[in-house]
């Protein structure tokens, strides 16, 4: 192939590992950054944890927000600027912003009502920051730039535990299914990853599409590829031409991923990552 490669990455349980680290992938990141390719970040992480990671392993790409919530375009990275009438587009922080996410207030105030109506959801924004910490393993830091949201909520749902002790799975099950009804319902979306979010009408293969349509302008050729390991990844691994799964922490690939012609990645988390990696790029050079 004589195109140019454009890859979208997941980072919970896909670069990084449940330590939120990198350092099975450090191989690939350090062939990809010599090689001038394009690695995109698309995560559920907000804005403030995507730049800290991003400053960490020397990535200077657009990058991908809360589930698709905002993309961000570097301003030095002037081809790859949109103009559109049609999308919501500013200009902060040094980036340009197509602002595809929810209003996070509004968000916030649709867990509040779920709550009047007897469901017992918990977002970030209700908890305390040692809570956030506690349920997230980061530190206290770290979970501080996690409650920094703009476009989507992670939520958890704190199930209850019948009088002999025990907990049903198919209740649980049951509420889940009840909580996803009612966020839709109310004109939200509902996905899950290492938690629950609310979200607008944004997801990480919309956000892929549009990024991926500037990459095609600048360089004409492209081969896209995407990294993930759970169902919030599912629409952006149907959105590029590669879509690659990673194994979880037990070994397995997650069922609820049916992507047509899916590659199923050999190894856990960053492990299964570099592997593909190389492997895509011994392939398209």
């Amino acid at each position: 192939m004589n195109r140019k490669l454009i890859i979208f990455t997941d980072l919970d349980g896909t670069l990084l590992d449940e330590n939120y680290s990198y350092k099975k992938a450090l191989p690939a990141l350090t062939v990809l950054q010599e090689k001038n390719i394009p690695l995109i970040l698309c995560s559920s992480k907000t804005r403030a944890e995507i730049e800290k990671l991003r400053r960490k392993i020397g990535n200077g790409f657009p990058f991908i927000s809360e589930n698709g919530g905002g993309i961000f375009i570097p301003l030095s990275e002037k081809e790859l600027i949109i103009e559109s009438r049609e999308l919501p587009v500013e200009q902060t922080g040094g980036y340009c912003l197509v602002r595809l996410g929810a209003s996070y207030s509004d968000l916030r105030h649709t867990l509040k009502e779920l709550r009047a109506e007897g469901l017992r959801v918990k977002g970030f924004g209700d908890m305390t920051l040692q809570e956030t910490a506690s349920f997230t393993g980061l530190s206290m830091a770290d979970a501080g730039l996690a409650r920094r949201r703009e476009f989507d909520e992670p939520f958890i749902i704190v199930q209850p535990v019948p009088a002999d002790g025990t907990a049903e799975d198919n209740v649980y099950e049951d509420i889940v299914n009840k909580v996803k009804n009612r966020i839709k319902a109310k004109g939200y979306n509902f996905t899950q990853g290492e938690f629950f979010h609310i979200m607008g009408e944004s997801d990480k293969g919309r956000a892929v599409r549009i990024l991926t349509e500037q990459y095609r302008r600048q360089y004409g050729g492209i081969v896209t590829a995407a990294l993930g390991d759970s169902p919030n990844d599912i629409e952006m691994l149907r959105s590029v031409d590669l879509p690659v799964v990673v194994q979880k922490r037990d070994g397995s690939y997650d069922k609820r991923i049916r992507v047509k012609g899916l590659i199923r990645a050999e190894g856990i988390g960053p492990e299964g990552w570099n592997r593909a990696v190389m492997e895509m790029l011994n392939k398209v050079n």
